[in-house]
């Protein structure tokens, strides 16, 4: 998704857009009813009718993006249209409703809509700002080839540590094998590092290793009173390796949540459609049964 969607062939669809809001409050300030504005009026059913059609045409757009041979149009067309026009269904929806609520399904459409709205507003906003930061973060590499940078990383750190006492095999293994990044979609967007470690000696739990700080920590007692230059020099090229280690997860962790701030509005947005569509549904046809 580019910038240019917004103003797909000189912003046809927000043209289209402030037409309908403009036809809309036009009709509303000259309609003059004999009771309060509400949805019940020749007006309410009207712009109840153009909201309906839009909800079902908005809902469409996750079909027709589907369609890869579909000659309906270009999916940024219509991904121009559904962004422009979700923004004047809600100009619609509150003058068909005449700003007249209740605790009624008729409310819990028009709320479900609005959450519809919003939450597609916020993947604009992330999808527009956020492929060139994710671009920027992993300076010009994919997600896979930092993945890899890792694996080599700790493949060179368990061949350092064979140089050194056996305790330090051990080490490695265990901060190899506990290192845990954005195991879940919430660590992601908390940009949470759960890795652990076994320090030689240690608790057999291991401790909290989050940016490689036990790991290093334990490193550099370790080489300040290595009473070997050689030894100390070994160590010296592992903690080197760990420190790199941290850069590029700091790196990865930037990475995931990005990746996740492009996902998880997708969790609000789809099954509030549905549920949507749903309560539309119920909406119309309590009208048409006790209006």
């Amino acid at each position: 998704m580019h910038e240019s969607i917004l103003a797909f062939r000189k912003r046809r669809y927000l043209w289209v857009a402030l037409g309908v809001i403009g036809a809309s409050f036009v009709a509303y300030w000259i309609h003059d009813p004999q009771e309060p504005p509400n949805g019940g009026t020749w007006l309410g059913y009207t712009l109840g009718v153009v909201g309906a059609g839009l909800i079902v045409w908005l809902t469409w757009f996750g079909v027709r993006k589907r369609r890869y041979a579909s000659t309906a149009g270009t999916v940024q067309g219509w991904l121009s249209a559904h962004v422009y026009l979700g923004m004047a269904l809600v100009v619609v929806s509150l003058l068909h409703s005449g700003f007249q609520y209740g605790w009624n399904v008729h409310t819990l459409a028009l709320v479900l809509m609005l959450v519809v709205v919003i939450s597609g507003a916020y993947g604009v906003f992330v999808y527009l700002k956020y492929p060139q930061r994710i671009s920027e973060n992993r300076g010009g590499v994919s997600n896979s080839e930092l993945l890899m940078q890792l694996e080599d990383l700790d493949k060179r750190s368990v061949r350092a540590a064979r140089d050194l006492p056996p305790e330090y095999a051990e080490f490695v293994d265990s901060g190899i094998r506990r290192t845990q990044l954005g195991a879940t979609l919430w660590q992601r967007l908390r940009n949470d590092d759960q890795s652990r470690i076994v320090l030689p000696g240690g608790d057999p739990a291991g401790v909290t290793n989050a940016g490689q700080e036990a790991a290093l920590d334990w490193l550099a007692e370790k080489q300040s009173t290595a009473s070997d230059p050689d030894v100390a020099a070994k160590i010296g090229e592992l903690s080197a390796l760990l420190r790199n280690k941290r850069r590029l997860m700091k790196q990865l962790a930037v990475d995931l949540k990005l990746q996740a701030s492009l996902e998880i509005w997708l969790f609000v947005h789809v099954p509030m459609t549905a549920a949507l569509l749903v309560a539309l549904f119920a909406h119309i046809l309590v009208v048409f049964l006790y209006w």
